[in-house]
């Protein structure tokens, strides 16, 4: 038996080892089928096994790599081993999710979103919908292929802002989501309701699946960026989706006050706890500028965001101001045509954090 085939019985052997160690939270599950041990190395007399948590603060991380350490030990017979501890990608993280709800993974199709933005405010009504909405156009102008999953179900917004409701449909790909009319592919509860005032009265289980199903089922096809129009809260419509889809960065929202400031905190800390990559903060609202004399008025008071970036430990990315010419564009579902030469800047930082030149590509 030659060097490489020696090399990969020993992996073999060390898996079904580890295969042994069930997960102590879920049920009839082991760590090497929830994909917890993504790589073994061996290296000479030296073997090498990675074991992947989904997020950095797991109170049993110390006891399972004694575990796994003790059982490769065992399986190895006197090779000297040692255990790695890293954080899941948000695609391990995603994928391990599905597993451990007794789900498959996500479809090869979502494969194809190379990047997945959250947008979150913490506090409903200080314009994160809109600005989930101005990223993907802005995003869009830079001829990348995007898309909008609007996971706010019981308050959902994005259909009227593009002015878009033709229903999903489906294709040989499968359920095709509508596209605007610059090209970015959209789903909505909203554009599956027989009157878009119907409302929506679910429970968070239901609120969980449906945003599953809309990054599982809906062929998104070959996407540059898609971006998810998060609901107000830390409840369980944020948790899904910080679990279940693969966010590669999470971006803020918030306006002047404080107490905008201080909910928005806590939507930091839980991207933190869960493992999401913080983008920045950007304050919306923070100024109303006067059409007589171009003075800024600070209606809703000074900025407080500060305080929230030096708190949070998030880079501020920007100031948008209150303008009334948005707010009719949104009313009559013309948002693309709307356009912000900060809105553009604070995009091109967005595109950097991800790795994304302003035009597109990757650096």
């Amino acid at each position: 038996m030659n060097q490489s085939s020696k090399t990969q019985e020993l992996k073999s052997t060390v898996v079904r080892a580890l295969s042994q160690i069930k997960h102590r939270e879920i049920k009839d599950q082991n760590i090497v089928d929830l994909g917890m041990v993504p790589e073994i190395r061996v290296e000479d007399q030296l073997v090498t096994v990675t074991l992947a948590f989904p997020f950095r603060e797991v109170p049993e991380t110390a006891e399972l790599s004694q575990r796994v350490e003790k059982i490769t030990n065992e399986a190895c017979h006197g090779m000297k081993t040692k255990v790695e501890v890293r954080q899941m990608t948000p695609e391990e993280r995603s994928d391990f999710t599905a597993r451990a709800q007794g789900q498959e993974p996500i479809s090869p199709a979502s494969r194809e979103v190379r990047n997945v933005i959250a947008v979150m405010s913490g506090k409903g009504g200080v314009g994160k919908s809109s600005v989930a909405a101005l990223l993907a156009c802005a995003i869009r102008r830079r001829g990348t292929k995007v898309g909008i999953l609007d996971a706010d179900i019981t308050g959902p917004s994005i259909p009227h802002l593009f002015g878009t409701h033709t229903p999903p449909f489906g294709g040989e790909a499968g359920i095709q989501p509508p596209e605007t009319a610059t090209g970015i592919k959209l789903i909505s509860i909203n554009l599956l309701l027989s009157d878009e005032n119907q409302p929506v009265v679910w429970r968070g289980p239901l609120i969980g699946r449906a945003i599953q199903q809309f990054w599982n089922d809906i062929a998104w096809g070959d996407l540059d960026f898609l971006i998810v129009d998060l609901p107000p809260g830390t409840s369980d419509a944020a948790l899904t989706v910080m679990q279940s889809l693969p966010v590669h960065g999470m971006l803020l929202v918030t306006s002047p006050q404080d107490l905008a400031g201080m909910v928005v905190r806590k939507a930091a800390n839980m991207a933190k706890r869960l493992g999401v990559p913080l983008i920045g903060l950007l304050e919306n609202m923070s100024y109303f500028t006067c059409p007589q004399c171009g003075h800024h008025i600070e209606i809703f008071g000074p900025s407080r965001s500060q305080k929230t970036t030096l708190q949070s430990e998030v880079p501020m990315l920007g100031t948008l101001p209150l303008d009334p010419q948005l707010a009719v564009m949104c009313d009559q579902g013309k948002i693309e045509d709307y356009h912000n030469e900060d809105f553009e800047r604070i995009t091109d930082r967005v595109l950097q954090f991800v790795g994304v030149e302003s035009h597109g590509t990757k650096q």
